[in-house]
């Protein structure tokens, strides 16, 4: 397929075979697919017009939010979500395949740190002794291994990945828990909502709020905002400002469109609080095939 034939370029967290990619494929299998070695190259990506939208995880099932995703929203862009897309993470222990015999003979685990931490009680009982190092992605780990042929090195990564790299699955589905999934967003410079294929019907939003400080109680009078407006909050969570201890941001995902009345109070009785207040947008949430 010749460049001019695709519709949107599209930044992610690669190489091809991460979990970002099988994200972004299975949301958007027509576009330009562009790999970036990290989740902020993805973000400014977008800012600086190289792409249309990136997708870059923000949240997994079992180890929680992506700091760095959620920092670099709120301190460095103005970007909004457009969709979120949920995967199934599904993790196996690769080697290359001259070492496909040698499981004992392991000298180190690759992955990103995120993948390592899903999959701590396998590697604590079975490679306990094995050095565990963090690496960019997945995907980048399965490569590494397939790269080194001089050391028996593994790495904690997907089915795509052993393909793509051709590597040996030495173990299947090491992961901790089996209800194992990571949230992405769909970044963009424009407030939009995509409707590429069937959705759920709840719309979400996202908001970053910065409480007025020095007032005793703000956090609670903040929740009362969406409570008695029936306004129901999915997630709340709080991140360092970066300007001190103790000092903080919150993100809020509330199950309602931004333009609807009651949203568009808040946000007026938010700002009335003293609070700061960016939207991420509001989107709706796609899911892939498994």
């Amino acid at each position: 397929m010749s460049e001019k034939n695709w519709e949107k370029r599209i930044a992610y967290l690669g190489p091809e075979a991460s979990f970002t990619y099988l994200a972004t494929k299975g949301l958007f299998p027509h576009d330009w697919h562009i790999p970036y070695k990290s989740i902020p190259e993805c973000i400014e990506a977008v800012s600086e017009g190289k792409v249309e939208l990136a997708v870059v995880p923000v949240e997994n099932a079992l180890e929680g939010s992506v700091p760095l995703t959620i920092d670099y929203l709120y301190h460095e862009s103005e970007l909004f979500v457009t969709a979120e897309v949920m995967s199934k993470i599904q993790q196996h222990l690769l080697v290359n395949k001259k070492f496909a015999e040698n499981k004992e003979a392991i000298e180190e685990i690759y992955s990103h740190p995120h993948a390592l931490a899903q999959c701590h009680k396998y590697l604590y009982y079975n490679h306990g002794g094995v050095r565990q190092t963090s690496y960019s992605s997945t995907a980048a780990a399965a490569e590494l291994v397939s790269q080194t042929e001089d050391r028996c090195i593994a790495a904690v990564a997907n089915f795509s990945a052993a393909e793509k790299y051709n590597l040996h699955i030495l173990e299947h589905n090491i992961h901790d828990f089996h209800f194992n999934h990571t949230r992405f967003f769909v970044l963009s410079k424009q407030n939009i909502k995509h409707g590429l294929v069937p959705l759920q019907a709840q719309p979400k939003t996202t908001f970053m709020l910065t409480l007025p400080t020095d007032v005793s109680g703000a956090l609670h009078q903040v929740l009362s905002v969406f409570a008695w407006r029936k306004l129901n909050l999915s997630k709340i969570e709080s991140r360092p400002l970066k300007t001190g201890l103790g000092n903080y941001f919150f993100i809020t995902d509330i199950l309602a469109d931004e333009e609807e009345p009651m949203m568009k109070g808040a946000v007026e009785e938010l700002i009335a609080l003293g609070c700061k207040v960016k939207s991420l947008g509001t989107y709706y949430t796609y899911v892939t095939p498994e």
